[in-house]
C-alpha cells in the first residue's frame, strides 16, 4: 500500500514524545537504542522524561523529532505494509521525508541534524536575530513589507510560506520589528514575535549553511524512485545530486510549504499521512485545501488504528 508521508518539523516536540511507541513496538525500541548510541547520549531519556526545556533546544529537538518521525514510518512499513510513494518535509522534516524515501540512512540523518541544530543555535549567538508570524496577508505585500523595513546591513525577508494568509519572517531583530509595525498598520489580522534561537531561513543564517553543506559532503546520499518535495523551490526530487543540491539551499531559503502541498495535490490524489509528532501538517493542509484529509500517524493510538485498519488507507 502506498501513501504520501509528510514530516513536521521543529515545534512539533512535546514531553514524553515517542515513549509510547517505544513500550509498544521493540522495534522503536531499537531505533531509540542505536540513536543512543550514534549520538553518545541518552536521547531516547531526553524524549521519554527529559526535561521541556532541554528537549526544546534546537540541537536537541531536531534529532528527537526526526527520530519520532523515522520510528512512526518504519512502523507504519514493518506493521501496516505501508509505503511511501511521494514525501515532504518542514525544514527539519525534509531529512525524515528522504530517510523515509530510502535516500539518506537513519543514523547518518540524525548525525546531520543533530549538527544542524547547534549550527544553527551557534549562527543564532553569532549573528543575533528573530522571527515573526503574519498572519491574514498575502505574499506579495509580506514581501513588500520586508522590503521596507530592511535597511542597511539590516535584514527582513520571507522564510516560511506556510499557507494562505500564515507568512513567517525573519532576519534582524531592528528589522523584524519594524516589518511587524509595517504589517499591524497594513491590515495584517496578527503579527506574532516567535520564540525562536536565531533567524532562521535568512541570510543571517548564511555561515550555518555553509558548515552544514561541507559536513553533509562526508554522508552517503543516493538515488529514489520515491518522489522527494523539497522546500527550497518546491519541486520533485529523485537523484543524490538533487537532493543534496536542495538541502545545500535549505537553510538560508523559504519555505515553500504551501506550494509545495499544491504540487503535491497535483501529483498524488490518494491517502496522506503526516508521521510523527503533533499534527501541524494536517492543519497547515486545511488551510490549503479543506477538501483534503491528512491522517495523523503520531501516536501509539493512531498508529495501533491503522495497523488494525480502523481507519481507511487505500
Amino acid at each position: 500500500m502506498n501513501t504520501a508521508m509528510l514530516f513536521p518539523g521543529q515545534g512539533s516536540q512535546y514531553a514524553g514524545m515517542g515513549k509510547d511507541l517505544a513500550d509498544a513496538y521493540p522495534r522503536v525500541r531499537e531505533i531509540y537504542e542505536e540513536a543512543d548510541e550514534t549520538l553518545g547520549f541518552s536521547i531516547s531519556r531526553l524524549c521519554f522524561s527529559g526535561d521541556p526545556e532541554v528537549l526544546t533546544e534546537t540541537r536537541n529537538a531536531q534529532p528527537a523529532i526526526l527520530l519520532h518521525s523515522v520510528a512512526v514510518a518504519r512502523i507504519l512499513r514493518e506493521e501496516a505494509g505501508i509505503e511511501p510513494a511521494i514525501v515532504a518535509g518542514h525544514s527539519l522534516g525534509e531529512y525524515s521525508a528522504l530517510v523515509a524515501a530510502g535516500a539518506v540512512d537513519a543514523m547518518d540523518a540524525l548525525r546531520i541534524v543533530r549538527r544542524r541544530g547547534k549550527l544553527m543555535f551557534d549562527a543564532g549567538l553569532e549573528s543575533p536575530g528573530t522571527m515573526a508570524a503574519v498572519i491574514g496577508m498575502e505574499r506579495a505585500d509580506v514581501e513588500e513589507v520586508c522590503s521596507e523595513a530592511s535597511h542597511g546591513e539590516e535584514v527582513a525577508v520571507v522564510a516560511n510560506v506556510n499557507c494562505p494568509g500564515q507568512i513567517v519572517i525573519s532576519g534582524h531583530v531592528g528589522a523584524i520589528d519594524g516589518a511587524m509595525e509595517i504589517a499591524a498598520a497594513r491590515g495584517a489580522k496578527k503579527v506574532v514575535k516567535l520564540n525562536v534561537s536565531g533567524a532562521f531561513h535568512s541570510p543571517l543564517v548564511a555561515p550555518a549553511q555553509d558548515e552544514l553543506v561541507s559536513y553533509i559532503e562526508g554522508f552517503t546520499f543516493e538515488d529514489t524512485g520515491v518522489g522527494v518535495i523539497c522546500n527550497a523551490d518546491a519541486l520533485v526530487v529523485h537523484t543524490k545530486d538533487e537532493i543534496i543540491s536542495a538541502l545545500s539551499r535549505q537553510l538560508t531559503s523559504p519555505v515553500l510549504w504551501s506550494d509545495s502541498m499544491r504540487l503535491l495535490l497535483e501529483r498524488w490524489d490518494g491517502d496522506i499521512l503526516e508521521a510523527g509528532p503533533g499534527r501541524v501538517l494536517a492543519g497547515l493542509m486545511k488551510r490549503i485545501d479543506r477538501t483534503i484529509k491528512v491522517l495523523s500517524a503520531g501516536t501509539r493510538d493512531e498508529l495501533e488504528r491503522i495497523v488494525a485498519r480502523e481507519v481507511e488507507i487505500a
